[in-house]
This record gives C-alpha cells, sequence and structure tokens, in this order.
C-alpha cells in the first residue's frame, strides 16, 4: 500500500511509494496506478494473490499517463501498468490473466471445463462493459465538445450499460464456478470495480446505475468487501468501508481518481 512519505505495512507485506518511474524495482511487481481507475482491479489481485509489489502513483492531474515515461510502459498512456520480471504489461484483462496463470489462482486452470465460460466473461468486461461505461464517464472523448451531443452520448451509453449489467446480473443469478463464488476469480473484481465506477461516475450524475433490483450482483460485491483483499485495497486507495456495495467518492491519501 502507499503512504505518502512514509511506508506502511499492509497484509504483512511493505508496499513503497515510487513516483519516479525509472526507479529500480525492490519486489517482483510495481504496479502504476491512480486511485479508483482500473488499477485498481489489478491492486485487487494483486493482494488476493499475497503478492509482494510496489505502487507507482500516476499523477492524472498532471496528465503523468501521457508522459515520455509512461509512453515508454505503455503506448496507449492508459492505467494501470505492471511491471514485472517479464517486462511491462498493460491492459487490465492481460494483466489479470497473466497473474491468474502465472500464480495459479483466481481464475480456472488452462484445461478446467470451466475455462471458455470465464474468458468469454471476462473479455466482455473487459471489452464490452468497460468501454461502455467510459463512453458515459468521457463522452467528449468520443464525440467532441459540443454538449448537447455529450449528453445525448451518455444517456444512450447509460442504457446500454444498464443492459450490460442485468446481463452480468442474469448470469450471476445462475451461479457459475468462476463468478460470485466462495473461490473468487479475478472476474469477480473487475465486475466489483465496474459496478462502482458505474454508480459514482460521470460527478454529478450518480446513481445512474446501481445495485437496485440486482440481488445476484449485491451478494456478489457484499462477500468480496468482507475479504482482506479489499479492505486493504480500499484502505490504500480511500475507498470506504463499502467500497462496492454502497460507494462513495474516493479520499485517497495521495493522487486524484480523475
Amino acid at each position: 500500500m502507499t503512504r505518502t512519505g512514509r511506508d506502511r505495512v499492509a497484509s504483512g507485506r511493505v508496499h513503497r511509494p515510487h513516483h519516479v518511474q525509472h526507479r529500480v524495482m525492490t519486489q517482483p511487481y510495481r504496479l502504476h496506478y491512480a486511485p479508483d481507475n482500473a488499477s485498481l482491479v489489478v491492486r485487487l489481485a494483486l493482494e488476493s494473490l499475497g503478492l509482494p509489489y510496489e505502487t507507482a502513483l500516476v499523477d492524472r492531474a498532471a496528465r503523468a499517463q501521457k508522459s515520455p515515461t509512461y509512453l515508454a510502459l505503455n503506448p496507449g498512456g492508459l492505467i494501470p501498468v505492471l511491471e514485472t520480471p517479464d517486462g511491462p504489461i498493460f491492459e487490465t484483462a492481460a494483466i489479470l490473466l497473466w497473474l491468474a496463470d502465472r500464480h495459479a489462482a483466481l481464475a480456472p486452470a488452462p484445461d478446467s471445463p470451466d475455462r471458455a465460460g470465464f474468458l468469454k466473461w471476462l473479455f466482455f468486461a473487459a471489452n464490452t462493459l468497460h468501454p461502455a461505461l467510459r463512453i458515459t464517464f468521457y463522452p467528449d472523448q468520443y464525440i467532441g465538445p459540443d454538449t448537447d451531443a455529450q449528453d445525448r452520448l451518455r444517456t444512450h451509453m447509460q442504457a446500454e450499460a444498464a443492459v450490460l449489467v442485468d446481463r452480468v446480473e442474469a448470469l450471476a443469478a445462475k451461479a457459475p464456478p468462476w463468478l460470485g463464488d466462495e473461490n473468487t476469480t479475478v472476474l469477480d473484481f473487475y465486475i466489483a470495480c465496474l459496478l462502482r465506477w458505474a454508480a459514482l461516475y460521470p460527478k454529478g450524475q450518480s446513481g445512474c446505475l446501481t445495485l437496485r433490483g440486482r440481488p445476484a450482483l449485491l451478494a456478489l460485491v457484499t462477500r468480496l468487501e468482507a475479504s482482506p483483499a479489499v479492505r486493504a485495497a480500499a484502505l490504500a486507495e480511500g475507498l470506504g468501508a463499502a467500497p462496492f456495495s454502497a460507494p462513495q467518492p474516493p479520499a485517497p491519501p495521495e493522487g486524484s481518481a480523475t
């Protein structure tokens, strides 16, 4: 975990902030993160796996994700990046799948009959639901500066996102062994974070997509909130005691979510 100006021990591990991104790694993994960004999903996986890691704050207020140093790690200029002994990895789903396979946890094994179902819904989360939400958060990046056009696009995509979340609710109600089960997977973490962001953002329009009327997803996130991994990540990023079931805007000890 990260605290400005000092180290803090969490879950038996020491996490040190590294704001200068070219420093030599002292742990096997370094997570380039911003509070309450997609890096949160990766942090949850690292915590759940019990892995030692460092954090490097990406200062979004200064657009550090577009700096030459950061672009050398991720040419797309998006958060997160996970530096590993095999080199830097970007794209959230790729990082999650790499970690799960490398450490043989948080996902069905490659030869498991459950693998196909898990993979298609992991990439549904990454390639379908997450982009739909991102358009609602940043419509200007997709349609330009016309505010009326932005409002129309946001309204359309919020409706689309609600349909997609209902699709995940229906899936969770069927209780597949890789979603909402006692054996947590990276998909659980990804879906929980997406639901959090859908409820909180864009600022000023919170509550457009909530867990009301979605009991299977509410049960999923409530179970996750009892885990040490979620408690540690929530403390590190200022997410509160119920970051998924009753999300509040973050109050991070360093950095900014936007």
